[in-house]
């Protein structure tokens, strides 16, 4: 998701008009202290909301989990010991499990999470946003 967020990172930055830097610049202010002082701060809610997005995104995405990475069903305390399932991965395994076996409540109770954290992803980019357009009026 690297490429998504610098594409909406770089449209974000290409939003801000030229008369605030220019304004900036007839002060007398450094590019680079305009960039950091002017740019940056009035871009900074589209910049925040493409980083949010591309992270929801990327919790969701199932396709590349499942064909490249391998999928460990025990739950393992320490990160670095072994493999580790993620979500989707977690969901796919468990699809085929009939509804009377144990797994049956974990799969839906997997699904949920994902949904859940995804959704509270995708509000806090739009109460971002909707908090940057009241801040400019």
């Amino acid at each position: 998701m690297l490429p998504t967020v610098l594409r909406s990172t770089e449209e974000m930055l290409k939003l801000v008009p030229d008369s605030l830097r220019e304004a900036s610049y007839a002060l007398g202010i450094p590019k680079w202290k305009t960039v950091v002082d002017v740019v940056i701060p009035t871009a900074f809610s589209g910049i925040a909301t493409g980083v949010i997005l591309g992270l929801a995104r990327v919790m969701g995405e199932t396709a590349p989990l499942l064909i490249l990475v391998a999928y460990a069903r025990n739950l393992y305390l320490s990160p670095t010991s072994s493999n580790m399932g993620t979500l989707p991965t977690m969901i796919n395994s468990g699809r085929n499990v009939a509804e009377t076996l144990p797994g049956y409540e974990r799969v839906w109770g997997a699904a949920l999470t994902l949904i859940i954290l995804v959704m509270g992803l995708n509000l806090l980019a739009r109460g971002i946003a909707r908090a940057s357009r009241l801040k400019d009026r």
